[in-house]
């Protein structure tokens, strides 16, 4: 009824079930997350730094339409571990080869806090990859751990225990091991004979350097997109999809045409005594440079507040001459080169106490310039 347009609103129970069934065949070739799927194949992963990496994937869904219903995809990159033995993932994670000097406090915890709820598969007993996932580390190096081998108490160390069952001479003796497995029954796996398992994603929060690397990644070209989901539908398959044909499913896989035209872009009016008094914008981009406002905004006094302990005085304070120079250029009213500067070290423990403090002293400031 919903397309043939006898029914207003789109049955949702409906819609869902669609979605279900669209969804069981990227599932089982790619890696889910919510509704997008991601996979090495989709594109070449790139590294962002501390073991992780990004994955190109896509995002799904079913959704009503003017036109009917309409499959939606949408390109996506996330962060994914690197699949890396351990050994080498804790050396990217403390950015040092750990081999040189021993673990800090600091060390384990941040290597315990990466990998805690991680998967790992053993690497020392051939093609039996068992899998295991980590609860911690423990607080001792490997050299220095023992357990109980027997009902009668026999105990063996875990270097001794590789060695005589495995065949396995641990090297990195004075690294802690991985623990895996519950509290009461602990098992201790040495970190270089442990990877971590391809495909699980980063859920955590990223640094600053690492959000910018997977910026660079997700932000592409309207055209570079466009390509890249209709290969992304083109290997789906969806025609032979055996789960969408059993419920009668066809997916048309060119994108939808809708009507449409481009508006031609405003003439922009700038200052008579700037150098160029208007300017017609290019692929929606425009700029500022040897231009003036029309009408410029009013500021009769302003000051700048420093929490920062590594800027200058010098540096600081030439800052604001800048901004306050280029703000006059650009057609701004009556900014004055006299300003107010108030410098606040930013302490350990910050209490909204010494903002309102610095902001109170920076008010006086601009009163003081006022009466003058």
């Amino acid at each position: 009824m919903f397309l043939a347009g006898r029914q207003p609103d789109a049955p949702q129970e409906a819609l869902q079930v669609l979605d279900i069934v669209l969804r069981e065949m990227p599932t089982a070739k790619y890696c889910p997350v919510g509704r997008s799927f991601y996979s090495p194949k989709l594109g070449r992963p790139q590294q962002l730094g501390e073991g992780l990496e990004t994955w190109r994937g896509f995002y799904q869904s079913i959704r009503p339409t003017q036109m009917g219903l309409s499959l939606n995809i949408d390109m996506s990159s996330t962060a994914f571990f690197e699949a890396l033995p351990v050994i080498d993932f804790v050396s990217q994670l403390l950015n040092r080869d750990i081999s040189v000097r021993p673990l800090s406090d600091s060390d384990r915890v941040k290597i315990k806090k990466a990998l805690r709820g991680v998967k790992v598969e053993v690497t020392h007993r051939g093609n039996m990859r068992r899998k295991y996932r980590i609860s911690g580390l423990t607080p001792q190096a490997t050299r220095e751990l023992s357990f109980p081998i027997d009902d009668r108490g026999t105990v063996k160390t875990v270097v001794q225990y590789f060695l005589e069952t495995y065949g396995f001479s641990i090297q990195h003796t004075t690294l802690p091991c991985l623990q895996v497995g519950n509290q009461q029954r602990p098992n201790y796996l040495p970190m270089e004979v442990c990877k971590i398992v391809e495909g699980q994603r980063y859920s955590k929060r990223l640094n600053d350097k690492q959000i910018t690397a997977l910026l660079k990644v997700t932000c592409q070209r309207p055209q570079a997109r466009e390509k890249d989901i209709l290969e992304t539908v083109y290997h789906n398959a969806y025609s032979k999809d055996p789960y969408a044909q059993e419920f009668g499913i066809t997916i048309d896989e060119r994108l939808a045409s809708v009507e449409a035209r481009v508006l031609p872009p405003p003439r922009l009016k700038y200052h008579d005594s700037g150098r160029e008094r208007d300017v017609l914008p290019k692929i929606g981009q425009w700029n500022m440079m040897n231009k003036k406002m029309v009408n410029g905004g009013r500021v009769s006094s302003w000051a700048c507040i420093n929490f920062s302990r590594n800027v200058q005085d010098g540096a600081a304070g030439s800052f604001c001459h800048e901004l306050a120079l280029m703000c006059q250029v650009s057609g701004m009213v009556c900014v004055s080169l006299d300003f107010h500067l108030c410098y606040l070290l930013f302490l350990l423990s910050f209490r909204i106490l010494y903002l309102n403090l610095c902001c109170h002293l920076a008010m006086q400031g601009l009163n003081l310039l006022k009466e003058h």
